[in-house]
């Protein structure tokens, strides 16, 4: 007997009025990296330590909101981010603030932070579970610091991702050079 897989395409429209096609799971996976001018251990702790990853992580135009934080193999997190701004796209979860649900899945201090994330939202563009791995490597001076983003929500465009992404690092670089 020979089995047949569909693949089901779902459509959405955002309040943008934005179409969004979309597969049950995304495979795209968007990366950024930047050097910090601090080594891999100091870049560690400030992603460790509740009160110093909520200065650097919030890109540009939010501010964010540590709601719990367990930073153990297994722990869990949950942030909340709110826009600054009203000039914004609609956040996530309600018009101004994206909240986040984070398992850390691999915890090797110093190398990388694999953790799953979760965005509360009732919107299917936004569904599944994004992995995302800070890898740490050593250079000369400091540490390339680079992320992977796997199974993106459709629903986050990559420019905006990419953008955002790339302003939490400068942020963690502001944060720690």
């Amino acid at each position: 007997m020979k089995l047949l897989w569909n693949l089901v395409i779902f459509v959405t429209i955002r309040k943008t009025g934005e179409v969004i096609k979309m597969n049950d799971r995304s495979k795209r996976t968007d990366t950024v990296s930047r050097i910090i001018m601090a080594p891999p251990h100091a870049v560690y702790r400030a992603f460790m330590d509740p009160k110093k990853l909520v200065a650097w992580l919030p890109p540009t135009g939010m501010e964010g909101r540590i709601d719990t934080f367990d930073a153990r193999e297994g722990g869990i997190y949950r942030m909340t981010l709110t826009y600054l701004d009203s000039d914004h796209q609609t956040g996530k979860t309600s018009d101004n603030t994206d909240v986040a649900q984070g398992e850390f899945l691999e915890l090797v201090p110093g190398k990388w932070i694999v953790q799953r994330i979760v965005f509360e939202s009732e919107d299917p563009a936004f569904a599944g579970a994004m992995t995302m791995t800070w890898n740490l490597d050593e250079v000369p001076g400091g540490t390339k610091v680079t992320i992977v983003s796997e199974n993106v929500p459709v629903g986050i465009r990559q420019e905006d991702h990419e953008a955002g992404m790339s302003s939490t690092l400068a942020n963690l670089a502001a944060f720690l050079e």
